[in-house]
This record gives C-alpha cells, sequence and structure tokens, in this order.
C-alpha cells in the first residue's frame, strides 16, 4: 500500500453530495496515511444523499475561501446531481479549481461532478468521463467524452459513478504517491 503520509488532500464539495462518492476516496486517502480536507461553502456539517435519500452528514474541515489551493497535493471532487449543480454557482469554488489546474496538479472528479470543471471553464481540449447525463456539458465546454470506467487526462482524472470507485480510488492515492 502506498504511504500518504505528509500529503494533504481538499475535497471540495456541497449539500447533497452522493455519500459514497466522498466517504470512499475520503477512507481509502485516510487509509493511505494522507491528511484529507472536507472543504465546502459553509462550515458545520454537509449532508450526503444516497441517490435522493437523505443519509449522513459530514463535518467540513474549511471554509471555501479559507482553504488555499497551494496547500494541497490533491483536489477531490465528489457528485451528485443536487451537489454539482449547487457547487458550480460557488466562485470560491470555480476559483479552487481553476488554480488546481493551472498548476497542473491533481484533479479527480466523479459522476456529476465535472459540471464545477465546466464551470470553471477548465475542460477545453481535455478528455474526461463523467455520468452520462453531462456528456453534452462536457463536450461543449471543448472536451471529449469518453464513456469509460477511469479516464486521466495528464493531471485530470475521472470516473463515471460509484460502480467506479475501486479504480478511482486507486488512481487518486498513484496520483500522489
Amino acid at each position: 500500500m502506498a504511504d500518504l503520509s505528509g500529503k494533504k488532500v481538499a475535497v471540495v464539495v456541497g449539500d447533497n453530495f452522493q455519500e459514497e462518492e466522498l466517504t470512499s476516496p475520503v477512507k481509502a486517502l485516510k487509509d493511505a496515511g494522507a491528511t484529507v480536507h472536507v472543504i465546502a461553502p459553509h462550515d458545520g456539517e454537509i449532508q450526503a444523499l444516497n441517490f435522493i435519500t437523505p443519509t449522513i452528514k459530514v463535518k467540513v474541515d474549511a471554509m471555501l475561501g479559507e482553504a488555499n489551493p497551494d496547500d494541497y497535493d490533491l483536489l477531490v471532487l465528489p457528485g451528485g446531481p443536487i451537489n454539482a449543480d449547487f457547487i458550480r454557482t460557488e466562485a470560491k469554488a470555480r476559483d479552487f479549481v481553476r488554480k488546481f489546474m493551472k498548476d497542473n496538479k491533481p484533479t479527480a472528479s466523479i459522476c456529476h461532478a465535472p459540471s464545477l470543471l465546466v464551470s470553471a471553464d477548465v475542460l477545453q481540449g481535455r478528455k474526461l468521463t463523467s455520468y452520462f447525463t453531462i456528456q453534452d456539458d462536457i463536450r461543449n465546454a471543448g472536451a471529449e467524452w469518453v464513456d469509460e470506467a477511469l479516464v486521466k487526462d495528464g493531471n485530470l482524472m475521472s470516473s463515471r459513478s460509484p460502480e467506479d470507485l475501486e479504480v478511482f480510488n486507486a488512481a487518486i492515492i498513484e496520483a500522489v504517491s
């Protein structure tokens, strides 16, 4: 197993995210020794969903605008259609993503999360995957959309859905090993 001691990971997410798209990568990263911070638009806790059913609440470690992208080695963007639709409207979330992409630092998105990448205008000429319902958004943003469990394009990693979490988690760990 990789040793990610000393590595810091930012998970940028809002309320109503798909539970396992946050909890599974966070567990894998922590098990490998990484420090993981959940970064959200507000403090306190954020609500998880299993599709549309509310499940657990997750503690927020830092608020957008307070967290500095320079402090992190990896950015993880969990999906869920409600979370993705909301977080893409947050200017501070778009700025966080732009900084990671500008600095060519590992950035990973799953399911509906590429909506934030679309709104941050960082996909021109890139190749990625997502949940199939947002493929038109990705193509309209100037990227190539493919239907694969994991797509790596430089610093950008993407997966389609919770069914791809095993390969997604392995890729994000490898990216900062």
